[in-house]
């Protein structure tokens, strides 16, 4: 019966956050600008960091590689999101619902790698400041990175396969929003203790190691922070420190709270609004975190104006610059 049950299930229907027309229509408005300010937060802040040298260190490195994730994380799900608050029919197919939880499971689990490495080049920087430029050079920057992207889409292949597979009671409304985990173990029916096992094994090794290594990281900056005799040195480090926490803490604290939950408590409602804050509310917060608190930032968001004008215009600029000069 199960099998059969299987077989007819070959699409799903995302009931959503909402099944009133008129709110759907104002959710979609509402996360339109938000996805809006996620792409130009995200994307300035990359630029920035790419044309400004004083911004060309590894902490500026990883927090612009962790806009890229999230503009990529936000993008494997807003676009789906925002076409079902316009729809009737709210379904997606197998494949498509696959490949879906694929690429959301994939970054989010290089984001949760890239914020724990995140926190060990603060430590570094911070406790080991005449060795920083040794151990994190370039070359070992780079290299991380790649292999966060690549252990993040190795990561989700068993995570996707075995959520897959899972034998279905002949229901395809998930009540989410996104083709996630949570959605799709509570339409399962059967022993589903070697998924369950699964999942809290990946939970462990993608978000209790993380948050442990990020957690001893932070206890070390700490002491070490308050040796600092400089005031403006010790200032420093912590506005830095401080924005990278709150990044963990919100996307930290959301994730475990959904994935780390029993299938008897999973798939509410509250889930999909705890889903919201880090699919979409810290990708959005992110550069906002990062830049506010941050000086340097600030100054290179200001001279951005004038390099603007002067990539698009470098030609009129050079001709501008001559009669100037023979004036």
């Amino acid at each position: 019966m199960a099998s059969k049950n299987e077989s007819i299930v070959k699409e799903f229907i995302l009931l959503g956050l909402s099944s009133n027309p008129q709110t759907q229509i104002i959710l979609f408005v509402v996360f339109s600008l938000i996805y809006l300010f996620i792409l130009i937060g995200n994307f300035l802040f990359i630029a920035v960091c790419i044309t400004h040298r004083n911004l060309q260190t590894p902490m500026y490195f990883f927090i612009a590689n962790l806009s890229l994730v999230d503009i990529c994380y936000s993008s494997s799900i807003v676009p789906r999101m925002l076409k079902d608050f316009l729809s009737t029919k709210k379904s997606i197919s197998f494949q498509e619902c696959a490949t879906q939880m694929y690429m959301a499971l994939s970054l989010g689990e290089a984001e949760c790698i890239l914020l724990a490495i995140m926190a060990y080049d603060r430590y570094v920087a911070i406790c080991y400041p005449l060795r920083y430029t040794t151990i994190i050079n370039r070359s070992v920057c780079v290299k991380i990175v790649i292999s966060t992207w690549i252990c993040g889409f190795l990561i989700a292949i068993p995570h996707v396969g075995l959520t897959m597979k899972i034998k279905l009671c002949g229901n395809n409304k998930i009540n989410h929003f996104v083709c996630e985990f949570p959605g799709l173990v509570a339409l399962g029916c059967g022993d589903l203790s070697a998924i369950e096992l699964f999942n809290f094994v990946a939970c462990v090794v993608v978000l209790t190691i993380p948050v442990t290594f990020i957690t001893t990281s932070y206890i070390l900056i700490i002491s070490a922070i308050l040796k600092i005799t400089s005031s403006a040195g010790k200032q420093k480090a912590i506005s830095t420190c401080g924005s990278h926490l709150t990044a963990v803490t919100l996307f930290y604290g959301s994730a475990m709270t959904t994935y780390m939950k029993p299938k008897s408590s999973s798939s509410s409602h509250s889930d999909m609004i705890i889903a919201v804050f880090y699919t979409i509310i810290t990708p959005m917060l992110n550069p906002l975190i990062y830049t506010l608190r941050n000086e340097e930032v600030k100054t290179a968001l200001q001279k951005t104006k004038f390099l603007k004008i002067r990539y698009i215009f470098p030609a009129s600029f050079g001709i501008q610059r001559k009669q100037l000069r023979l004036k």
